[in-house]
């Protein structure tokens, strides 16, 4: 029997900076799960969402929440989504596998990505400086969601508050999409 135990590590040690009007936070605690439809399926789909989440099947770039208000599902591409949620354990594919009866294909990827919270009264002026999409309030809002890039990383960005936006990037470049968004930061802040 080994000694050694090992302990998972949050991809940016748990960061957590305030600054003048803007606030940035690894989510440590988000569960990914890739959902695909089987060709054919879409039905099915359909019904489990509904019945297992009291949520809707959204659109590509849209957002639909669970009923509980616990889940997102991010409409990635067609017949592609992500379902998001709070969780720190290894089984997030059992339990949306288990609410959806599975009528879907299931993939983790709560280790392949990671997200920061970008959140404050200077956090849209933060993200304009390095994101090329349309970022006005009233075209970019809660229930929207995209995929872009930012200084060459891929991101998937959605608004999840009035000011306030979750950050989704590739877990092997987190350090490289941290240091562009501080970046922005000090170049809006001073």
């Amino acid at each position: 029997m080994s000694e050694y135990t090992l302990t998972a590590q949050p991809a940016l040690g748990g960061y957590q900076e305030t600054f003048e009007g803007v606030s940035l936070e690894e989510q440590t605690g988000l569960a990914i799960v890739s959902i695909a439809t089987p060709i054919g399926g879409e039905d099915a789909l359909v019904k489990a969402l509904k019945d297992g989440y009291g949520a809707a099947l959204p659109k590509t770039g849209e957002v639909s929440l669970s009923k509980d208000g616990q889940t997102r599902f991010l409409g990635m591409a067609r017949d592609q989504m992500f379902a998001i949620f709070d969780h720190t354990e290894p089984d997030a594919v059992d339990i949306v596998g288990g609410k959806l009866k599975d009528v879907a294909y299931l993939t983790s990827q709560s280790d392949n990505w990671v997200g920061l919270r970008l959140s404050g009264s200077k956090s849209r002026d933060v993200l304009e400086r390095i994101c090329p999409l349309d970022l006005e309030p009233s075209r970019f809002a809660e229930g929207i969601v995209a995929r872009t890039s930012m200084e060459h990383m891929g991101v998937i960005i959605l608004p999840d508050g009035a000011d306030s936006f979750l950050l989704i990037t590739a877990s092997s470049s987190a350090a490289s999409f941290l240091h562009a968004v501080e970046t922005s930061i000090q170049n809006v802040v001073g």
